[in-house]
């Protein structure tokens, strides 16, 4: 009996992928909050021997990498929905211009899933009556509620979590040690960026692992790149 309510309980566990836009949003966010801000201090510290041009890096960059990703993530996800939008309403004419030619269309949609010729145009026929546009919408350009862009959503999660994620390196700039302070700051950011992809991963019911080795490597990649731009340039920023 236990073994049939258990094989119930994962049969019945919840699907992720409606969690999909806001968790990638916010996930690019922090990550490039942590990334970004982190990168520009240890890229500062790198060529300073004083604390105020970190500080005032980091400070910089936390505002204006959040601003520029809620701006940027707005653009662009009122693009995609206007794309959605002009679709739709080519569809909505196109039912009206040809119904026939688009009843057609969405029987064969059916077939190639998998449902014999008279089953699609069937169930073609029985959405059609029912909701055409809806159908056509859903089935014949892929657009539903879960991939359906909401430009304000995503550009607040983008900008509240690039902010959350660049304070903390951003704090960290105010507090540690001066002396080697690029170390102190990579060791942080790369900790953070750890708790971000496992919880990212968490959330989304992926691999914890993997989350975490992708994030690391390139976390590393970058900082490690701008530390070594501070070192080369080697200006004495006090």
């Amino acid at each position: 009996m236990s073994e049939q309510s258990n094989e119930l309980e994962d049969y019945l566990a919840p699907h992720y992928i409606n969690r999909s836009n806001w968790l990638r949003a916010a996930v690019l966010g922090a990550n490039d909050g942590i990334l970004s801000t982190a990168s520009i201090a240890i890229g500062v510290a790198a060529a300073s021997d004083v604390r105020e041009p970190i500080v005032l890096a980091a400070l910089a960059g936390l505002v204006a990498g959040a601003l520029s990703m809620a701006a940027g993530e707005f653009v662009s996800v009122s693009s995609q929905t206007d794309v959605e939008k002009a679709d739709i309403e080519r569809e909505k004419q196109e039912l009206m211009d040809t119904p026939e030619i688009e009843l057609q269309r969405l029987a064969e949609i059916y077939e190639k899933r998998g449902l014999k010729k008279e089953t699609a145009l069937t169930v073609a026929k029985e959405l059609t009556e029912s909701d055409a546009l809806g159908a056509h919408v859903r089935d014949e350009l892929g657009i539903n509620e879960i991939s359906q862009a909401n430009p304000l959503q995503a550009a607040f999660a983008s900008g509240a979590a690039f902010t959350i994620g660049g304070l903390l390196p951003f704090l960290a700039t105010l507090f540690l040690p001066l002396e080697n302070m690029e170390y102190y700051l990579y060791g942080l950011a790369i900790l953070f960026l750890i708790a971000l992809g496992a919880l990212a991963a968490k959330t989304g019911g992926s691999s914890i692992i993997k989350a975490i080795v992708r994030i690391t490597f390139w976390g590393t990649a970058a900082m490690g790149l701008t530390a070594l731009v501070g070192y080369l340039f080697n200006v004495n920023l006090g």
